[in-house]
């Protein structure tokens, strides 16, 4: 038996090992931890359970026979983020560069099997040169084993990427599927094809930071839902991020408990709104003065700011937070803005969040450039995602709310469940000085006439009575008692049951 005992530890020392020291110092100087050091900081300390860690691949061709590393480049198992259960996958570029074989493959897709089966988030780690070409089309096959997978699990349980190296080719869908793709500044990137690739057909010279870095994907593209700035921060984000999250789409987002009091004023937020009606104000204030302890996790904090997603909790219950914001094209939805808010709203009604809305909104952005890039098409989007939300819905117009924009944010007609406006609001077709341009053209050579018609349009239709009188509003609140008037909503809506006719799925404006 002790031979035995021996012979299990050498196993587990040669797993262990991964690619050997000479490459986990090659990936140390690179400011990089290993797959292993990586899970370990990630979870609760002493809880990982590490699964097929003596998985060898069974390649024989080009010398592979004789080049087999136990564990084949990925570690894989569950523990415990702050005393709750997740699985996860750490790709381990020492081995292999982290290539996907068939077995690497199978390891991802058994915790991936096990994590539906008991409700429970996988996290991702990736850091990959992408397949094992010695394989050929048995690794392909492995990517598209995860990818089945990963849209069986959508909606099902969350799914996090965290990009840690490269990740290119077929190795950017599986991320692409899951909820949230994190990355790491300067250490990692994502594209299809590589910068040589691409200088070939295209003639186009790119570095692999320009194509597909952290920046690249976060202010750019979109694609990427936050950067940070080593591999140590961005597995700390992680854990504070995973706390807003179910485990599961059976189950509601976890209680925490907090000091801030549901009953809190802040008479600060009467005057955040500026008298003129086109000067900016910063929605980020209103969000952070209502929230519990001023603690909002903001998410694609750098792409289409003009609007604000993130999570927040209201009483200690999470709350997905969308907002427009005025700082930044007045607040106007665009093709990206739409497109950024609407995954957002489609993933919190997947998982029982409840969705708080600030608007803001003088319409949607006009222009060649948006019209042929079609805004129709992703502005529905917004649109199908509101209207089709479930979960608990909160809708607050701080100010502006013009046009086919009002009913889109969340408004009482796409079944909001409480929509309140601030005195100050406006709720019309359009701003007065357009629409009296439009009614009253055969003025447009009387400044001073014109200037009255406005006037007159801004006292009987620049208000939030008109709206109020019809219910389209609910009440009509005080500033600083928002966060009061939200927590009882929220409270009163937590029991909120509510079904969508049956059909397979819905044809979201894609």
């Amino acid at each position: 038996m002790h031979d035995i005992i021996e012979e299990l530890e050498r196993r587990r020392a040669a797993a262990r090992l991964g690619g050997g020291a000479k490459r986990v110092e090659a990936q140390h100087a690179k400011g990089k931890l290993s797959a292993r050091e990586r899970v370990l900081l990630l979870l609760d300390e002493g809880t990982f359970e590490e699964w097929d860690m003596f998985v060898e691949h069974r390649c024989n061709d080009f010398g592979m026979a004789d080049n087999k590393i136990p564990g084949d480049g990925v570690v894989t198992g569950y523990g415990m983020i702050n005393g709750r259960l997740v699985f996860v996958f750490s790709q381990d570029f020492t081995v292999f560069g982290g290539a996907l074989s068939e077995a690497h493959a199978e390891k991802i897709c058994k915790i991936m099997d096990q994590a539906m089966k008991v409700g429970a988030p996988v996290i991702g780690l990736n850091d990959s040169g992408g397949a094992r070409i010695q394989e050929g089309v048995a690794s392909l096959g492995g990517y598209a084993e995860v990818f089945q997978r990963n849209v069986m699990a959508s909606g099902v349980i969350p799914q996090i990427s965290m990009i840690m190296g490269p990740c290119a080719g077929g190795a950017v869908y599986s991320p692409a599927m899951t909820d949230f793709i994190f990355m790491v500044k300067d250490s990692s990137y994502m594209f299809v094809t590589g910068p040589e690739v691409v200088k070939t057909v295209t003639h186009e010279e790119v570095s692999a930071e320009e194509l597909g870095g952290a920046v690249t994907h976060t202010t750019r593209s979109g694609v990427a839902d936050m950067a940070f700035e080593n591999d140590v921060e961005a597995l700390m984000l992680m854990r504070r991020f995973f706390n807003y999250l179910p485990l599961n789409n059976r189950e509601k987002p976890p209680l925490r408990a907090s000091g801030d009091p549901a009953e809190r004023l802040d008479l600060s937020l009467d005057t955040l709104v500026p008298d003129n009606v086109n000067k900016p104000y910063d929605m980020k204030e209103l969000i952070l003065k209502v929230v519990d302890d001023g603690d909002f996790f903001e998410l694609q904090p750098d792409y289409a700011k003009n609007i604000v997603i993130g999570f927040a909790r209201m009483e200690g219950q999470t709350v997905g937070v969308v907002a427009n914001n005025p700082m930044v094209l007045a607040g106007c939805l665009d093709i990206r803005s739409s497109i950024k808010a609407a995954r957002f709203v489609r993933f919190c009604d997947a998982f029982n969040i409840p969705v708080l809305t600030f608007v803001d909104v003088p319409g949607f952005m006009p222009g060649t450039a948006q019209e042929y890039g079609g805004i129709i098409k992703h502005g529905a989007k917004l649109l199908f995602a509101f209207a089709d939300c479930t979960v608990p819905k909160v809708t607050v117009i701080t100010r502006k709310a013009y046009g086919g924009a009002y009913d889109v944010m969340s408004s009482k007609h796409l079944r909001g469940d409480v929509n309140f406006a601030w005195p100050n609001a406006e709720i019309a077709v359009m701003g007065a000085k357009g629409a009296v341009e439009i009614i009253f053209r055969e003025d447009k050579g009387d400044p001073a006439k014109l200037a009255a018609r406005e006037a007159e349009y801004r006292a009987r239709f620049a208000n939030p009575f008109v709206a109020g009188s019809r219910g389209y509003i609910d009440d009509v609140i005080q500033p600083h008692e928002t966060r009061r008037r939200i927590c009882r909503s929220l409270t009163m809506l937590r029991d909120k049951k509510i079904e969508n006719p049956w059909r397979k799925h819905g044809n979201i404006p894609l």
